[in-house]
């Protein structure tokens, strides 16, 4: 593969694959360090990378390998785990900021349903693509998408609730 090949093959998927490794590890410096490393993985393997059919198919499985090792390995969990949101802070932020609360009911998912919501309802791919980038059944994506989506239904639900009872007071 040479580098021309390479650029318009595999680079132009960086942005892409820097989205989903934000799902994973928020941090975006820990997010751009996974493409980064990937990318020079990739270059290293540049001749081997046409075996594998769908490039991004395969692109997007080794951000999510990358980045779990990542939070397996680097204890990105603490950090994490203070993204998590209590209610009572979340009932008393601005409405106004809708996008920001869904992306961070979106982040407080589990990551099978985080990874599914993020390829089907952010990256717009289809039900099988998403079932072969994250190694599952595609009616496992369908349950996990249809979870995801009842959960940060139920959150926004609870988030408006809780809002109108504030006004009325």
């Amino acid at each position: 593969m040479t580098q021309e090949t390479f650029k318009d093959s595999v680079f132009i998927l960086k942005n892409e694959m820097y989205r989903f490794a934000k799902r994973f590890v928020v941090s975006s410096d820990e997010a751009e360090d996974v493409v980064q490393d990937l990318m020079i993985k990739f270059w290293q393997k540049k001749d081997e990378l046409a075996q594998f059919g769908n490039l991004k198919s395969y692109a997007l499985k080794a951000v999510r390998n990358e980045c779990l090792n990542r939070l397996k390995h680097h204890e990105v969990k603490t950090g994490f785990a203070d993204l998590q949101l209590h209610r009572s802070e979340l009932y008393s932020m601005d409405v106004n900021n809708l996008k920001e609360h869904i992306i961070g009911f979106i982040n407080q998912l589990p990551e099978k349903q985080r990874a599914v919501i993020h390829l089907k309802d952010v990256e717009e791919y289809e039900v099988p693509e998403v079932a072969e980038m994250l190694d599952m059944a595609e009616n496992a994506v369908r349950v996990n998408l249809m979870r995801a989506r009842q959960k940060v239904k139920e959150q926004i639900s609870q988030l408006m609730s809780y809002e109108q009872r504030q006004i009325s007071r």
